[in-house]
């Protein structure tokens, strides 16, 4: 044991347990629609426990490729968990909360296991 570390503080904090990737297309309605609607998800099912990346694909281009994107926007969970994909504007909430292994019935924020 650290003779420095005081055994009553807190835990360090871990990294976020959601690491999530937008893939988008500059402003157009569909990524806008895409942003709006992944930030309204993580807000309400995973505030402050989530690390969501916004990449433009039309800015960076060799993204697109090196992530073998065949659609955009594209959402990727990294994690937890398998790797999933979503491809389109993520207004199905039902299917992105599953993709994201979210039950909301269960409650907000409830994992699937």
């Amino acid at each position: 044991m650290d003779p420095f570390t005081d055994p009553l503080a807190p835990p360090e904090p871990a990294g976020p347990e959601y690491v999530l990737h937008l893939y988008i297309t500059g402003a157009t309605p569909n990524s806008t629609r895409a942003v709006r609607n992944i930030k309204d998800i993580c807000e309400q099912y995973l505030k402050g426990r989530y690390e969501l990346l916004i990449m433009d694909v039309f800015q960076q281009p060799a993204l697109a490729q090196r992530e073998d994107l065949i659609g955009v926007p594209t959402l990727i969970k990294r994690s937890p968990g398998l790797v999933r994909r979503l491809v389109g504007d993520l207004s199905d909430r039902e299917r992105v909360l599953k993709a994201l292994g979210i039950n909301p019935s269960a409650g907000e924020g409830v994992r699937y296991e």
